[in-house]
């Protein structure tokens, strides 16, 4: 495994096509927007080494016997779904922010599910090539962007529907040695701190749509890829010259980008579909349903630091004992619990695979992302409830270190007695971070669409809910004949 240090250098080492605000980043692993983002993927390869988190933060590779991250690892049994939640919700406590290494995890035990019973059906090798392909990811602990949503275009239209045939990524020549590619994937999460992508096609296709059902691996220095970086709401602030208070989450943070692929040759042995069509929908709902587990860990981990920081703020407003303060503080703990009750439902139904790897159960895992979907957005509310309308209208950093007109900053928006200005000030920074700034990209607008838009799982529910057995029971008892 690698070191937090390795990681950091590994990267330094990618000749990256990166650009943030119309201007190429030469150096992304030290621009201080992006820098944070990889902070918190270096803290899953600093929690990996310490010995207290080894049972939820490691495990040993079916395929190659060596103990791996778990974050690159193939699901074994209930017991590796049920730990890859409570790290999940670990480094979510560490980092306050999307860590961002879940969705090749989630990714890998996808495609590796699916590429064996496309080679079962079609006598194709996907799945041999796939196996390979994650020991050489698993022996180097690489950092994985499993990418599958499509820019779509029009979404009135499926991907061979569409005007401009770019919209959705697809193949625009087979060769006898490989494919070449076209197209782009959208609110890539971690790319830019990714060694490599993993392409998946992002939704069920027909016949017609055969040029968009592929499956590939690429370096994310491989030339025609460039990779374009989001904008998230306060980011510049990390540009400011006093920002330690203002962004109330210095060391860490998420980020996602547009990442074109400008007719990238992919070589055979990393094509793991290729115009098999009738497997794009299981690919996308196994996926989609690791991913929805996923989310009853990781922002359950961000929760609790939401929770940490509206007490503390109702500590420093000098109200820790008023009812109404409690009951809120209350429902917060309660409705960040349903959330994980539901990632660990799903995993301890798991079943295993005919590849040999468990997956969760997929109605218990889109019961968990409609939860997700909501709570978060009554847990921030009660946070900023708590907090108070001061987190919305502070000053700034800049005007507490000003000479002149820093001793009002100081008098006039002290708290509690005892509480230093500057420390009421981390706090209501932190919590406007993780409600509006910066991480709510990671916390709250990806609690609504991240794995799926919320009509994306009340469909799954509808059809793994089996309404017609429900019907029976309701019959038997009712003595319907």
């Amino acid at each position: 495994m690698m070191t937090k240090e390795q990681y950091i250098e590994s990267l330094r080492k990618m000749k990256l096509n990166v650009w943030y605000m119309g201007e190429k980043i030469e150096n992304p692993v030290d621009h201080p927007m992006i820098r944070p983002s990889l902070n918190s993927v270096a803290m899953t390869y600093e929690l990996a080494e310490q010995p207290e988190y080894q049972e939820v933060m490691t495990a040993v590779s079916n395929l190659t016997g060596k103990r791996i991250n778990r974050f690159c690892h193939l699901h074994q049994s209930t017991e590796d779904l049920i730990n890859k939640v409570k790290m999940q919700r670990l480094c979510g406590q560490k980092t306050a922010a999307c860590f961002q290494r879940c969705v090749g995890m989630d990714a890998f035990n996808a495609i590796y599910s699916t590429t064996y019973e496309i080679d079962q059906k079609h006598g194709t090798e996907y799945h041999k090539r796939f196996t390979e392909y994650l020991k050489y990811v698993q022996d180097n602990d690489l950092t994985i962007d499993g990418a599958m949503t499509d820019p779509k275009g029009d979404r009135s239209q499926g991907p061979s529907g569409q005007k401009d045939p770019d919209l959705y990524l697809h193949i625009v020549e087979v060769r006898p040695d490989g494919i070449v590619v076209r197209g782009a994937k959208a609110h890539q999460t971690g790319a830019v701190n990714s060694h490599e992508h993993l392409i998946m096609p992002t939704v069920a296709m027909k016949e017609e749509d055969k040029d968009y059902a592929v499956s590939f691996a690429i370096a994310s220095d491989a030339p025609g890829i460039t990779m374009i970086y989001g904008r998230q709401s306060c980011d510049t602030r990390k540009m400011e010259q006093y920002h330690d208070i203002d962004l109330g989450n210095r060391q860490f943070g998420g980020h996602e980008a547009l990442v074109i692929f400008d007719d990238v040759f992919i070589p055979n042995e990393r094509v793991f579909m290729c115009k098999e069509y009738d497997f794009a929908g299981m690919m996308v709902e196994r996926f989609a349903g690791y991913h929805r587990q996923s989310y009853g860990g990781c922002k359950v981990g961000v929760g609790d630091v939401l929770i940490g920081a509206a007490a503390l703020a109702a500590d420093f407003n000098g109200v820790p004992k008023a009812s109404h303060i409690k009951d809120k503080l209350i429902e917060m703990m309660h409705l960040n619990e349903t959330l994980y009750s539901c990632g660990i439902a799903c995993s301890c139904e798991g079943k295993q695979m005919a590849a040999g790897n468990y997956q969760i159960d997929l109605l218990l895992a889109n019961v968990c992302k409609q939860n997700v979907t909501r709570l978060p957005y009554e847990i921030a509310r009660l946070a900023e409830d708590i907090a108070g309308g001061l987190m919305v209208t502070m000053p700034s950093e800049a005007d507490l270190r000003n000479k002149e007109i820093g001793h009002y900053v100081e008098k006039y928006l002290a708290g509690a007695p005892g509480v230093s200005t500057e420390d009421r000030m981390r706090i209501l920074r932190l919590i406007e971070n993780l409600t509006l700034g910066t991480a709510a990209v990671g916390y709250r607008t990806e609690s609504m669409h991240g794995a799926g838009s919320p009509q994306a799982q009340r469909v799954m529910i509808a059809r793994q809910g089996d309404l017609e057995s429900k019907k029976k029971l309701a019959k038997n008892i009712a003595n319907i004949k």
